[in-house]
Protein backbone atom coordinates (compact mmCIF):
# COMPACT_ATOMS: atom_id res chain seq x y z
CA UNK A 1 0.00 0.00 0.00
CA UNK A 2 2.92 2.76 0.97
CA UNK A 3 4.36 1.52 -2.85
CA UNK A 4 1.07 2.30 -5.01
CA UNK A 5 0.95 5.85 -2.47
CA UNK A 6 4.78 6.42 -3.21
CA UNK A 7 3.82 5.98 -7.60
CA UNK A 8 0.75 7.66 -7.46
CA UNK A 9 2.80 11.13 -5.33
CA UNK A 10 5.20 10.72 -7.92
CA UNK A 11 3.46 10.63 -10.88
CA UNK A 12 1.14 13.51 -9.53
CA UNK A 13 4.61 15.81 -8.91
CA UNK A 14 5.71 14.45 -12.67
CA UNK A 15 2.70 14.63 -14.74
CA UNK A 16 1.17 18.36 -13.96
CA UNK A 17 2.31 20.50 -16.61
CA UNK A 18 1.24 23.60 -15.71
CA UNK A 19 1.84 27.06 -14.09
CA UNK A 20 0.73 28.48 -11.32
CA UNK A 21 0.26 32.45 -11.83
CA UNK A 22 0.03 33.02 -15.44
CA UNK A 23 -0.81 36.46 -14.86
CA UNK A 24 -3.39 39.21 -16.21
CA UNK A 25 -7.11 37.37 -16.21
CA UNK A 26 -5.79 34.42 -14.29
CA UNK A 27 -8.24 33.40 -11.21
CA UNK A 28 -7.96 31.57 -8.32
CA UNK A 29 -10.42 29.84 -5.63
CA UNK A 30 -9.47 28.41 -2.77
CA UNK A 31 -11.26 26.67 -0.06
CA UNK A 32 -9.51 25.20 3.43
CA UNK A 33 -9.47 25.11 6.80
CA UNK A 34 -8.60 27.91 9.61
CA UNK A 35 -6.01 27.31 12.87
CA UNK A 36 -5.82 29.86 15.31
CA UNK A 37 -5.61 30.53 19.21
CA UNK A 38 -9.42 29.76 20.74
CA UNK A 39 -10.91 29.09 17.19
CA UNK A 40 -11.05 26.73 14.05
CA UNK A 41 -12.83 27.08 11.32
CA UNK A 42 -12.98 27.63 7.29
CA UNK A 43 -11.80 29.77 4.72
CA UNK A 44 -12.18 30.81 1.10
CA UNK A 45 -10.84 32.98 -0.96
CA UNK A 46 -10.81 34.28 -4.37
CA UNK A 47 -7.93 35.87 -5.86
CA UNK A 48 -7.82 37.47 -10.00
CA UNK A 49 -4.42 38.39 -11.82
CA UNK A 50 -3.95 42.14 -12.93
CA UNK A 51 -0.69 41.55 -14.52
CA UNK A 52 2.09 39.73 -14.39
CA UNK A 53 3.04 39.72 -10.47
CA UNK A 54 -0.24 41.27 -9.30
CA UNK A 55 -3.62 39.96 -8.04
CA UNK A 56 -6.54 41.37 -6.24
CA UNK A 57 -9.18 39.76 -4.24
CA UNK A 58 -11.39 38.68 -1.39
CA UNK A 59 -11.31 35.89 1.33
CA UNK A 60 -13.39 35.62 4.08
CA UNK A 61 -13.15 33.10 7.58
CA UNK A 62 -16.02 31.91 9.51
CA UNK A 63 -14.91 30.26 13.17
CA UNK A 64 -16.56 26.84 13.50
CA UNK A 65 -14.99 25.67 16.70
CA UNK A 66 -14.90 27.90 19.55
CA UNK A 67 -13.77 27.00 22.76
CA UNK A 68 -15.18 26.81 25.90
CA UNK A 69 -16.13 30.14 27.08
CA UNK A 70 -16.22 32.39 24.17
CA UNK A 71 -19.37 33.09 23.38
CA UNK A 72 -19.76 34.15 19.42
CA UNK A 73 -22.56 35.48 17.46
CA UNK A 74 -22.68 35.27 13.38
CA UNK A 75 -20.70 38.80 13.46
CA UNK A 76 -17.75 37.76 16.31
CA UNK A 77 -17.19 34.30 14.09
CA UNK A 78 -17.20 36.25 10.05
CA UNK A 79 -14.86 38.47 8.78
CA UNK A 80 -14.26 39.29 5.10
CA UNK A 81 -11.41 41.02 3.68
CA UNK A 82 -10.15 42.63 0.60
CA UNK A 83 -6.70 41.80 -0.57
CA UNK A 84 -4.07 42.21 -2.65
CA UNK A 85 -1.10 39.95 -3.75
CA UNK A 86 2.06 39.99 -5.22
CA UNK A 87 2.90 36.48 -6.94
CA UNK A 88 6.41 35.87 -7.00
CA UNK A 89 6.18 32.29 -8.06
CA UNK A 90 8.15 33.60 -11.54
CA UNK A 91 10.60 35.73 -10.03
CA UNK A 92 12.01 33.04 -7.45
CA UNK A 93 11.54 30.17 -10.11
CA UNK A 94 11.54 27.20 -7.68
CA UNK A 95 9.09 25.42 -10.32
CA UNK A 96 6.47 27.19 -12.41
CA UNK A 97 3.84 24.89 -10.43
CA UNK A 98 4.85 27.21 -6.91
CA UNK A 99 3.47 30.60 -6.32
CA UNK A 100 4.70 32.55 -3.22
CA UNK A 101 2.43 35.51 -2.86
CA UNK A 102 3.16 37.96 0.49
CA UNK A 103 -0.04 40.44 0.37
CA UNK A 104 -2.04 43.37 2.36
CA UNK A 105 -5.42 42.61 3.09
CA UNK A 106 -8.47 45.48 4.69
CA UNK A 107 -10.93 43.07 6.63
CA UNK A 108 -14.31 44.07 8.70
CA UNK A 109 -11.98 44.01 11.74
CA UNK A 110 -8.36 44.69 10.80
CA UNK A 111 -6.11 45.84 8.32
CA UNK A 112 -3.25 43.02 7.83
CA UNK A 113 -0.84 41.10 6.15
CA UNK A 114 -0.64 37.67 5.09
CA UNK A 115 2.20 35.18 3.21
CA UNK A 116 0.84 32.12 1.30
CA UNK A 117 2.46 29.80 -1.34
CA UNK A 118 0.30 27.17 -3.10
CA UNK A 119 1.52 24.05 -5.69
CA UNK A 120 -0.54 23.34 -8.42
CA UNK A 121 -0.25 19.05 -9.31
CA UNK A 122 -2.41 19.64 -12.34
CA UNK A 123 -3.75 22.14 -14.41
CA UNK A 124 -6.99 22.48 -12.26
CA UNK A 125 -5.97 21.29 -8.66
CA UNK A 126 -3.33 22.34 -6.01
CA UNK A 127 -2.96 22.90 -2.49
CA UNK A 128 -2.18 26.29 -0.27
CA UNK A 129 -1.05 27.74 3.01
CA UNK A 130 -1.18 30.93 4.16
CA UNK A 131 -0.82 32.51 7.47
CA UNK A 132 -2.31 36.08 8.22
CA UNK A 133 -1.56 38.36 10.42
CA UNK A 134 -2.95 41.63 12.07
CA UNK A 135 -0.85 45.01 11.91
CA UNK A 136 -3.68 47.46 12.71
CA UNK A 137 -6.52 46.70 14.76
CA UNK A 138 -9.40 48.89 14.85
CA UNK A 139 -10.68 48.31 18.32
CA UNK A 140 -8.11 47.05 21.19
CA UNK A 141 -11.53 46.26 23.48
CA UNK A 142 -10.49 43.09 24.76
CA UNK A 143 -13.82 42.38 25.95
CA UNK A 144 -15.16 41.83 22.31
CA UNK A 145 -14.98 38.12 21.18
CA UNK A 146 -14.38 39.45 17.90
CA UNK A 147 -11.31 40.47 19.48
CA UNK A 148 -9.93 37.68 20.24
CA UNK A 149 -10.79 35.61 17.08
CA UNK A 150 -10.01 37.78 14.27
CA UNK A 151 -6.92 39.86 15.51
CA UNK A 152 -4.47 37.13 15.32
CA UNK A 153 -1.53 35.42 13.65
CA UNK A 154 -4.13 32.53 11.96
CA UNK A 155 -2.84 29.78 9.90
CA UNK A 156 -4.93 28.28 6.65
CA UNK A 157 -4.61 25.24 4.72
CA UNK A 158 -6.30 23.46 1.76
CA UNK A 159 -7.04 23.20 -2.01
CA UNK A 160 -6.74 25.45 -4.70
CA UNK A 161 -8.58 25.46 -7.64
CA UNK A 162 -7.87 27.28 -11.66
CA UNK A 163 -11.32 28.81 -12.66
Amino acid sequence: MKNIVLIVALLAFSVGNTQAFKGKGDTKFQVGANFQDGATGINVSYDYGLGENISIGLSSTYALDIDDGLDADFEDRFDLKARFNANLGSVINIDENFDFYPGLNLSLKNFGGHVGARYFFSEGFGIYTEATFPLAKYSNDNTEIGYYLHNQFALNIGACFNL
